[in-house]
């Protein structure tokens, strides 16, 4: 039996994990969200004290950390050492040092193998930064999920808002442009649109609608593969 891989790459709140989550419920897919990954290497880097920019101590940490995905009622929870960590890696402090050891090669290679087993054992849509263009470059559906820096901000910002956190708009938005700036220009894996990749921007959309917009792709590309 031949699977079905889908890749959705975009930027930082773009939108990216609910959009995909909810699309894969639709079709009945795995979801995968890579992010959720990196974000965990980067609160067992946090925790250990090492600042994002110290490589060689995230270099150090790698062999005392698992990362583990469950699925419960269809939901991913991610696991750090056997601990379900799916609420904590959920801070900006934490999505900065997920963007710092992305850009850590032992990290990505880290996480490599076990990213593209997973589109092997059955149709998945997995969402990240280079999904399209380096972990799963040969899926038959890619979509590059994008909005506007502003729009990206508002929506962050009023997530982080309902669950209490204390930020402003203008922290949000200065977080999510430096966000952009680090992930397109490191030097592995930058944040780039595949080729052959759908652009779909979603500034003007709601999320019901950037929801029906990718699983239109997904089945207009699959339609076109058979």
């Amino acid at each position: 039996m031949k699977y079905v891989s889908v890749a959705i790459d975009g930027p930082s709140g773009a939108g990216k994990s609910t959009v995909a989550r909810a699309a894969a419920a639709q079709l009945g897919y795995v979801y995968v969200d890579t992010g959720a990954m990196y974000r965990t290497i980067g609160l067992a880097v946090c925790r250990r004290g090492i600042p994002g920019e110290d490589t060689e101590g995230i270099r150090s940490v790698l062999p005392d950390i698992r990362v583990g995905i469950t699925y419960e009622n269809g939901a991913q929870h991610v696991l750090l050492n056997g601990e379900d960590v799916s609420s904590e890696i959920r801070t900006p402090e934490i999505a900065y040092y997920a963007s710092r050891v992305s850009a850590v090669p032992e990290v990505r290679e880290f996480l490599l193998n076990t990213q593209r087993d997973m589109a092997k054992n059955g149709n998945i849509l997995m969402d990240g930064r280079d999904i399209g263009t380096v972990i799963l470059p040969d899926a038959p559906v890619k979509i590059f999920l994008t909005a506007s820096a502003e729009s990206r901000a508002e929506r962050r910002y009023k997530e982080l808002a309902e669950k209490g956190q204390q930020v402003t708009m203008e922290s949000v938005l200065h977080d999510i442009n430096e966000r952009d700036r680090q992930d397109m220009n490191r030097a592995i894996a930058p944040l780039r649109q595949a080729e052959d990749a759908v652009l779909l921007d979603t500034s003007a959309l709601t999320l019901e609608e950037s929801i029906a917009s990718v699983l239109r792709i997904i089945r207009e590309k699959t339609e076109e593969n058979k």
